[in-house]
Parts: structure tokens; sequence; C-alpha cells
């Protein structure tokens, strides 16, 4: 089969094989790349390695620190576009994170005000109110992310 036939994709632990996600094939391809596309911003590696067969190895512990990553500088930002942008990608790295059987720090810790990507007009820093609505999303998400 080719990329474009298969039906859907695996996301594995590459420690367990455990599968975190079992998306569409278009819908997995999407999810890779947004993460690709994520790793100069987080300046960090993101663990996800597309394996070439319908499958991706998902280092735990190098994925879950990228999120973490994305997730703080989310919950520190004041800019509405930046955070809109990174907000369609969290819900569902999060729940990968949570079913490999990691946590986010980010999500738990005092987040203090961020002083890159500034906006100087709307100011939409709200790390309590955010935690709360990214909780909401990713739980929302869990619920459409078959295994």
């Amino acid at each position: 089969m080719g990329e474009h036939d298969a039906v859907s994709q695996y996301f594995k632990d590459a420690t367990t094989r455990v599968t975190l996600w079992n998306p569409a094939t278009r819908v997995a391809q999407m999810f890779f790349r947004m993460t690709e596309a994520l790793e100069p911003y987080a300046e960090r590696p993101c663990g996800v390695v597309d394996l070439g067969y319908d499958e991706y190895d998902v280092d735990p512990e190098v994925f879950a620190a990228f999120v973490d990553t994305l997730a703080g500088r989310y919950l520190a930002s004041n800019h509405p576009i930046l955070k809109s942008m990174i907000a369609g990608y969290l819900p569902a790295a999060v729940v990968m994170v949570e079913r490999s059987g990691r946590t986010l720090k980010s999500m738990i810790a005092a987040i203090e005000r961020s002083h890159e990507a500034i906006s100087l007009h709307d100011d939409a820093f709200d790390p309590a109110g955010d935690t709360v609505e990214l909780r909401r999303s990713a739980e929302a998400a869990a619920r459409a992310m078959p295994t």
C-alpha cells in the first residue's frame, strides 16, 4: 500500500510499543507535519519519527518535553494570534503525552508572562483560564482519538 492508500496510521510509544493514537492517514500526516513545523519554535527536538510504513515512533520523554515547552509558551503568551495557532495543535499532543504516562509541568506550575512575541493591542495573558480551556480541549480530543 502506498502512503495515500492506508486507512490509518499509528503513533506508538517507542519504548513500550503501546499505541498512543491511531488516526486517519491524512490526520496523522498533518499532525506529524505540524509537529515538525513547531520544532524551531520549541527550540528542542519533538521525539516523533516517521517510520515510513504507516507508523510513527514517539519517544515519550522527548515528546513530553517538547509538548511541555509548547504548552508553557502558550500559557505564558499574551499574543492572541500566536496562542490560536498553538491551540490547534496542543490538545491532541497533550492526550498523547498523557497516554504515554507522562505529565506536563506547565499545566500545573505557576506561569509568568512571556516577554517574547508580545501583543501591544490585545492582551490575551490568562494562564489560569487557558489551562482550564486546554484541559477541556484535551478531554474532548481524547474522545475523538482512537488507539
